[in-house]
């Protein structure tokens, strides 16, 4: 499956990802567990949207949707190695969702190029 949503998505290497970072334009979503970004760290800016509402928080039809979503911003989706990531942007490709793409490797692979990372704000 994964293989398959690849195949017909937009794949940013994290090279090219990094360069649209400061872009007003891209929202970067983070579709990993809360967990995750804890003990890991996100990208700097990143919007957490979890693996498991995403349909929900794009559906402008939902009463979960989120204001983000509609913005005419290009997404870029990101997991932890790129494989959720993928099925991810495939899902709200095939949702009407214009501009999607996923990071090559993930999360993974940008800390592994030496891209900024921030941590979590924690909840007060």
């Amino acid at each position: 499956m994964v293989d398959e949503a690849s195949a017909r998505i937009r794949r940013y290497t994290v090279e090219e990802a990094l360069a649209r970072l400061d872009d007003p334009d891209v929202q970067f979503v983070d579709i990993r567990d809360v967990r995750e970004l804890e003990r890991e760290g996100m990208v700097p800016g990143a919007f957490h949207a979890p693996r498991g509402m995403i349909e929900f928080w794009v559906d402008p039809d939902s009463p979960y949707h989120k204001p983000q979503f509609a913005e005419p911003r290009e997404f870029i989706f990101f997991c932890a190695a790129g494989w959720r990531s993928a099925l991810t942007t495939a899902t709200v490709q095939d949702m009407g969702l214009p501009r999607v793409a996923d990071i090559e490797g993930g999360f993974g692979a940008w800390k592994a190029a030496g891209g900024p990372v921030a941590e979590k704000a924690k909840k007060t």
